[in-house]
């Protein structure tokens, strides 16, 4: 008699801050519907009853975050680690120690390593007085292996043009959309991530994706390598299937990753993210901003910052944001300028 293997092995409740495999430290979903803005970037509404700079209540269904003008995330250290930020709603704008700065969305990804240590902002500019500003991202903190945790810290931008969306039909012909920002999917394989990265080591079977079933369709998720962490995050919809079993809205399931999954949607539109990769399995020791292997390491981390600043702050505020009239870009630390084709 044959029998049907189960590809869940646990399920977890997903709150502000969601739970991540090795080497992933932990993934935030931000999605704000922000107000009109004002002729300062900020929300033209009354900011009374938030607590201004710890503003994570979500009240009228959005955050200041850090920000007291401009919502987001003022001037702040990092070190030992990787942020991956896919903005797929709204406009994000980054400044960093290094110089470099950014405005970016619509489905483009910054992937930083902060490495050695890096000071970055990431403020969310409401640049619309005549209409509501919805942002809408996922910040992903990728772990790095003690060889490259000082690293010298790296600048990517992934355009959005650049990332492959694969649009797929299921045997009904409903419609299934996949976009890979790491991680090879059907011979495509997306920008490549920064030098020092685990996704960079051709074994770590890093992958990214998020998955968008129209109503009742069906997507098989391939299986993975063997060893590989692989969590599902189902955020979107009413109903979604995973092999045999129901997963509820809000809800992650871990995956066997040597085994290929049907994903079956429900009466509404279904969107899940899929993170995975091969476990760098060293001791982690994280305080705030700072991811170490160990309590010393912390310690000097501590050390260091006070006496360098990782570079110091070369912008005016620790707010920075860019002008209303630019558009999309990215600025490197050489001086170089891009935009997206």
């Amino acid at each position: 008699m044959s029998t049907t293997v189960d590809p869940v092995t646990a399920v977890h409740a997903l709150g502000f801050a969601w739970p991540t495999p090795d080497p992933f430290l932990f993934c935030v979903h931000h999605d704000d519907h922000y107000p009109k803005g004002n002729e300062r970037f900020g929300p033209a509404a009354s900011l009374a009853g938030r607590t201004i700079g710890q503003d994570f209540e979500g009240k009228d269904g959005w955050r200041m975050y850090h920000g007291s003008v401009v919502p987001g995330f003022p001037q702040h250290p990092h070190r030992g680690f990787e942020t991956v930020t896919v903005v797929r709603r709204g406009l994000l704008d980054h400044s960093d120690s290094m110089g470099a700065a950014a405005r970016y969305g619509q489905g483009d990804v910054q992937w930083l390593t902060a490495g050695a240590g890096i000071q970055h902002a990431e403020m969310f500019p409401l640049l619309q007085q005549s209409k509501e500003n919805p942002v809408e991202l996922f910040q992903i903190w990728l772990n790095l292996p003690r060889a490259d945790k000082l690293a010298t810290p790296h600048f990517s931008m992934l355009w959005g043009p650049q990332i492959p969306t694969h649009q797929l039909k299921d045997d009904a012909g409903r419609a299934v959309e996949v976009t890979t920002v790491a991680g090879t999917l059907l011979g495509k394989a997306p920008p490549k991530p920064p030098p020092s990265s685990w996704a960079s080591r051709p074994d770590s079977d890093v992958a990214i994706w998020t998955v968008k079933l129209s109503p009742r369709a069906q997507w098989t998720l391939p299986a993975a390598k063997p060893g590989t962490n692989r969590w599902l995050y189902f955020f979107k919809g009413d109903a979604l299937r995973v092999g045999s079993r129901a997963l509820d809205p809000s809800h992650a399931a871990e995956l066997k990753p040597d085994v290929a999954v049907t994903l079956t949607g429900g009466a509404q539109e279904v969107e899940a993210l899929v993170l995975q990769g091969r476990p760098i399995a060293e001791p982690v020791v994280q305080y705030g901003p700072f991811v170490m292997n160990s309590r010393e390491e912390i310690q000097q981390t501590f050390l260091d910052y006070q006496r360098t600043q990782f570079g110091g702050w070369p912008w005016k505020s620790d707010d920075p944001v860019h002008g209303r009239d630019e558009g999309r870009f990215a600025r490197r630390p050489d001086g170089t300028v891009e935009r997206p084709a």
